[in-house]
């Protein structure tokens, strides 16, 4: 089925689940055909002699396929969008400002010098040059800080420092360096115009004019603008709160030797790492229960403490506890999406509050991968952030890539700028060996479309950066 719902299969079409892309997907088998009913006609093509090869049993429907867009356009609908909350703005950087900041002050507060130098009238300098300077009395100086009203006259100049208040009469500063430094008299050898080096009161901000805007990312430069207004708290968009769960009986924690048959649980930490990276507040819950009254009460713990619930695990078709357990919270839909690695997705709204929840993999490879292309842009969306998605690059693969015909591939690799411009990609293995020592070398993951099995050594692939709060 393609992104605008039409069904497009062919005859020979086999299900995603029966498709060998060296992923660790089990093969599903197909169904018996079902016992006939008491009452129901017999044809006489049912009848099989004993020792007879009986019939082929009937091809099974296709499982419906969903595309990444479209499972991403379902969360990025449902995602909500978290109520501004009033911080102090050392606590709001990195977040956006939700509402209009209006000085009520002007900013400077007062006319000030831009530099040091000497303040002066712009008509009592006017031609000066090296040799022919204008001469001028110097009948003071002021230094930052606070200092009591004063004033020049023609032919007088004042020495001031970078950000003391002008005296009156006095309409621009002249640079040290433009002048013979005197104490008594000064000699200008440069006659700058009216206004240079002088900073008028409201000149950055006016009394009544927006400082900040909504929407705008706090950073160092916008803190130092809300303290110089005055302002010490400021309305964000809050981090959302991510809890991270990881399900699966072969899991233990960090701390405990793996057993035959188990695994350390790796997913908690790398998802909860990636969603901080992301900007939210993640929580790290760690392995589920496996007993079902514990496992729902976790849930619902964390469905009541979060705005967005992280499952990492691989569920069973029928008759996982953890899919029961969230059925019972509410509608949650496990699909096949068209992406290798990783098909196996699933989202609902569950709880009370209609929080959203999203399964991943637990394959580790997949699971990473799937938070690059499905969360992260829905933290973003709660963040408020404008650009959701990582900026992408066009590079020429360095060797010869393949992919499955119909799934949209991500692969890990390197990639770097080209001697001669623009950028050049190495994968990092086939795409069919989940290896996280491999995923923690590449810097970036190649997407190969669905409709393209083959892209040449040399031929232009897409590159999907993975910087580090980017």
């Amino acid at each position: 089925m393609t992104e605008d719902g039409t069904d497009r299969t062919v005859p020979g079409y086999r299900d995603t689940t029966a498709l060998d892309l060296r992923s660790g997907t089990p093969v599903r088998d197909v169904p018996s055909p079902s016992p006939a009913v008491a009452g129901a006609p017999v044809h006489e093509t049912t009848a099989i002699d004993r020792g007879a090869v009986p019939p082929p049993p009937a091809t099974a429907e296709p499982v419906p396929l969903r595309s990444v867009e479209q499972h991403l356009d379902e969360i990025l609908t449902a995602v909500p969008q978290p109520d501004p909350i009033e911080l102090a703005v050392l606590d709001a950087q990195g977040l956006l400002c939700a509402e209009e900041v209006v000085s009520q002050r002007a900013l400077p507060a007062f006319d000030q010098a831009a530099l040091d130098g000497y303040a002066a009238r712009a008509l009592d300098v006017e031609g000066a040059t090296p040799a022919e300077p204008a001469h001028l009395s110097v009948v003071g100086e002021t230094v930052a800080g606070p200092s009591g009203p004063a004033s020049i006259g023609p032919g007088m100049a004042q020495k001031v420092a970078a950000g003391a208040m002008l005296p009156a009469g006095a309409d621009v500063v002249v640079p040290v360096v433009w002048t013979d430094g005197g104490m008594a008299t000064v000699a200008v050898h440069a006659g700058p115009l009216a206004g240079t080096y002088v900073r008028r009161a409201g000149d950055d901000v006016a009394p009544g004019t927006t400082a900040v805007q909504v929407g705008t990312p706090i950073g160092p430069a916008q803190i130092s603008l809300l303290a110089a207004v005055g302002r010490d708290r400021v309305q964000v968009r809050p981090r959302p709160r991510v809890a991270v769960l990881s399900a699966g009986s072969e899991l233990v924690e960090i701390s405990t030797p793996p057993g035959p048959g188990q695994v350390v649980d790796v997913n908690s930490y790398a998802l909860a790492a990636a969603a901080r990276d992301a900007g939210a507040e993640a929580y790290r819950w760690g392995v589920l229960p496996a007993e079902p009254r514990r496992l729902s009460e976790v849930l619902e713990s964390q469905l009541l403490r979060s705005d967005l619930v992280l499952v990492a695990g691989t569920f069973a078709s029928e008759g996982d506890p953890v899919q029961e357990a969230l059925a019972a919270l509410g509608p949650m839909q496990f699909s096949q999406l068209t992406m290798h690695p990783g098909p196996v997705q699933a989202f609902g709204r569950l709880g009370p509050d209609s929080v959203p929840v999203i399964c991943v993999p637990g394959e580790p490879v997949a699971a990473l991968v799937a938070f690059e292309v499905f969360v992260r842009p829905a933290i973003r969306m709660m963040l408020g952030k404008r650009q959701l998605f990582r900026r992408t690059v066009q590079a020429i693969a360095a060797e010869r890539l393949l992919s499955p015909l119909g799934y949209r591939q991500y692969l890990h690799g390197q990639v770097m700028r080209h001697p001669d411009g623009g950028y050049v990609v190495e994968p990092l293995g086939d795409g069919g060996e989940a290896m996280l020592a491999r995923m923690a070398r590449a810097n970036c993951l190649i997407v190969i479309d669905e409709d393209v099995t083959e892209v040449a050594a040399g031929g232009l692939v897409t590159v999907m950066p993975l910087l580090l709060g980017g």
